[in-house]
């Protein structure tokens, strides 16, 4: 039964990560809820899963032409010392206070494209 989930975990993450959402969204509360893993845990198993999908989905927008290249060098440069900042404040969290930060993140995310939609739907209509 544990394998059947982990393959439905994996395609949910994996389709969603193709679609450059970021497949962390469905896999990370997917292995926190079920699986009540720490989510220090889940977040090194999301940041290794995260590679090869990546990969994957970048291959699959380049050959398409949906990359735009200008502005790559300052977004990687700052996204890497992010996420070296990032990772060093998440080991020095407890779990349930990484989890919240993490649940609230992703509440904010989807308010934000709730409303952004209807603004780009009052723009159309303009």
């Amino acid at each position: 039964m544990d394998f059947a989930i982990y393959v439905i975990i994996g395609l949910l993450s994996g389709i969603i990560s193709g679609m450059g959402i970021g497949g962390g969204t469905v896999l990370v509360p997917a292995l926190s809820i079920i699986y009540g893993m720490q989510q220090q845990t889940v977040q090194k198993i999301n940041l290794i899963y995260f590679i090869p999908t990546a990969l994957i989905a970048l291959i699959t927008h380049v050959k398409q032409g949906n990359i735009e290249k200008k502005p790559l060098p300052p977004i990687i440069g700052f996204g890497l010392i992010g996420a070296a900042a990032g990772s060093l404040a998440a080991m020095g969290m407890q779990s349930d206070i990484l989890r919240r930060c993490f649940g609230f993140f992703l509440l904010a995310m989807g308010l934000y494209e709730f409303v952004r939609k209807d603004d780009a739907k009052q723009k159309k209509g303009a």
